[in-house]
């Protein structure tokens, strides 16, 4: 009797931890489909470091990566498809966690990760994600984001 009760307990805990953790999950992966398609496709890296990000985070691995994955595509899949109503509709699902100043500054760091996949950041992504730090209020410069840095390096590379 009393392993069946440890079970319920443990099912329990893990469906309240993943009710819990939803709106971050759909925010993440919100997140990194904003970066992911700025460049106009999404990457098989980025791909793969989305798989990466739900297997390490600790708040992700409740849940099986596969859902993710499938929320990750149906992100990318409504920009590519519709840029505008994509992008709003994505943003407002990450708002909805990022009022809280520390999940805001993960959800960014997520997106460097999605942006530094293929090993380097493009300007074009540096320019979704300082623009996403506008949207969800956080200072780029805070999380090291110097913008006239990075500016200056693709400046003095072309």
């Amino acid at each position: 009797m009393s392993g069946m009760l440890d079970n319920l307990k443990r099912l329990f805990q893990e469906r309240s931890e993943k009710e819990q953790n939803r709106p971050f999950l759909e925010a993440a992966m919100a997140a990194c489909a904003m970066v992911s398609v700025s460049e106009g496709q999404v990457s098989f890296a980025d791909r793969i470091r989305v798989d990466q990000i739900m297997e390490t985070l600790t708040r992700l691995k409740v849940f099986d990566p596969h859902e993710g994955v499938e929320l990750f595509n149906r992100y990318t899949k409504s920009i590519l498809t519709s840029p505008k109503e994509g992008r709003e509709s994505t943003l407002k699902v990450i708002k909805t966690v990022a009022t809280d100043a520390e999940t805001a500054e993960m959800l960014v760091d997520l997106c460097l990760a999605i942006s530094l996949s293929d090993g380097v950041t493009s300007l074009i992504e540096h320019i979704e994600i300082i623009t996403l730090c506008g949207l969800i209020g956080v200072d780029p410069d805070k999380i090291g984001l110097n913008t006239e840095q990075v500016l200056a390096r693709f400046i003095t590379s072309t």
